[in-house]
């Protein structure tokens, strides 16, 4: 019969541990548009945006990391986390108080007045027998964990905008030195056109379509120092800085986008590797974690609660006897509380935790979806866009040749005006196509990247 008290307890330490369902993931043995990409591991440097050789960028994602107030709004958050862990700690060891009192009373009949002195230490410990500081402190760590992957996940953000942000600056500068290029040249045609005009060799119609075409340029200007400046607002917003210290941001190296582009070549691995990368992963991760130990805890809170408590303490009526050891006296207390009927309540907050968990399994398992097809969507936008890039290369030489010999053939009279024009328009247009192709395709490296999870630290 002794036994039965022991298979009571084992019966019990089991029973406050829930079971719960584990995520049903199935990652891919390899991504779907992966061709030409390395399945090596994911090799990404910490300080990723290197690997582009932008020293301008270098400097300005380093300076936005040191400045950016959400970076520091997240630290301050990993030291709550933290502080909350021992708060959590704390809540499960023993307690310890005391009390001095001090009282007088005046009686008339004697005219003195009684003196009450008390001294009333307290030690209490509600001792978590079954699992209730395991769960607590596991869910505790979690949100450590939670809040030093959000960190990371700020982190990645603000360095994928920077950079893109950044790259979008560069093409609307170089798309602002082809507008005001090409208005300079239109406006040397018009030149042309008016002397031509004047000497009875070009009609009325040829310098109004040639006007036409400098005010379509000229048009233009204004549009791109409008995006110029939004831009530089918007960096200088992400690094915390006054946008007057970023005037002359990329005027000297927008030609670069275009003129230094070259393809990356990065490892992107297998799909289960971003699993313990990204960041939004690995907090969706923890947040399930933190959910499960809810569950703990509120299993716990069905079960008994044994508490110790130790009080005692000393009165006299004299301040000065209050510590002789002779007037002490001590007891001890133990109790077991047994949560017996409360209309459903505990039994509802477990259940109500356990559909918590069930939502943050299905938004984990969700969260993993979507980074598949992150990482796929870069895939597609890089492999395309190279084919792209290549075929608006030859577009654009072609075209500048076409509009060269066109106006060539219009001043020997072998060509009407119109043939120029329409060279001049189709070279406008693939010039400006092509720096935006090429500050995209540099903005899907960045893509890729972030999908990957950066440069995992």
């Amino acid at each position: 019969m002794r036994k039965i008290p022991y298979i009571l307890l084992a019966v019990l330490l089991c029973g406050c541990n829930p079971r719960l369902s584990a995520p049903q993931l199935t990652p891919p043995r390899e991504y779907l548009f992966g061709n030409g990409f390395s399945r090596d591991s994911i090799s990404l440097d910490s300080e990723w945006w290197q690997m582009f050789g932008d020293t301008t960028l270098n400097h300005l994602i380093t300076h936005a990391l040191s400045q950016n107030k959400n970076i520091e709004i997240a630290a301050s958050r990993i030291e709550e986390a933290r502080h909350n862990l021992i708060v959590t700690r704390s809540t499960y060891l023993p307690a310890f108080s005391g009390t001095i009192s001090a009282e007088g009373k005046y009686e008339s009949v004697t005219d003195n007045i009684a003196q009450n002195y008390k001294l009333l230490p307290q030690a209490s410990w509600e001792i978590p027998l079954f699992g209730s500081l395991r769960h607590a402190t596991q869910g505790a760590q979690a949100a450590i964990k939670y809040e030093e992957w959000q960190y990371r996940g700020v982190q990645l953000s603000l360095e994928a905008e920077v950079a893109t942000t950044y790259f979008t600056l560069l093409q609307y500068r170089q798309d602002l030195a082809i507008a005001q290029r090409s208005s300079e040249l239109r406006r040397e045609m018009v030149s042309l056109i008016d002397s031509l005009y004047h000497y009875g060799y070009a009609s009325g119609s040829n310098l109004e379509q040639a006007r036409s075409l400098l005010y379509t340029a000229e048009a233009d200007i204004p549009l791109y120092e409008k995006a110029i400046a939004q831009t530089l607002l918007s960096l200088a917003t992400l690094t915390g800085d006054s946008p007057d210290n970023y005037i002359n941001i990329g005027i000297g190296n927008s030609g670069a986008v275009t003129n230094d582009y070259r393809p990356y070549d990065i490892a992107i691995g297998v799909p289960s590797d971003i699993l313990h990368r990204r960041p939004d992963l690995m907090s969706a991760y923890y947040t399930m974690r933190q959910s499960a130990a809810n569950v703990g805890l509120a299993r716990s809170a069905r079960l008994p609660s044994v508490t110790l408590t130790l009080f005692g303490g000393t009165a006299t009526d004299h301040v000065s006897r209050l510590f002789l050891s002779k007037g002490w006296v001590a007891d001890a207390l133990a109790s077991i509380t047994q949560p017996i009927y409360n209309f459903g309540g505990l039994r509802r907050r477990e259940m109500a935790a356990r559909e918590v968990y069930k939502q943050s399994l299905f938004a984990y398992e969700q969260c993993y979806i979507e980074a598949l097809s992150d990482v796929e969507s870069a895939l597609v936008a890089i492999t395309s866009s190279r084919e792209e890039l290549l075929r608006y290369a030859g577009l654009v030489k072609s075209y500048r040749n076409i509009s060269i010999m066109t106006y060539e053939l219009y001043r020997n009279g072998l060509s009407d005006y119109l043939d120029v024009i329409d060279a001049e328009r189709s070279l406008y247009s693939s010039q400006m196509q092509f720096e935006n192709l090429v500050a995209q395709q540099y903005i899907n490296y960045i893509n890729l990247c972030k999908a990957l999870g950066g440069g995992y630290r």
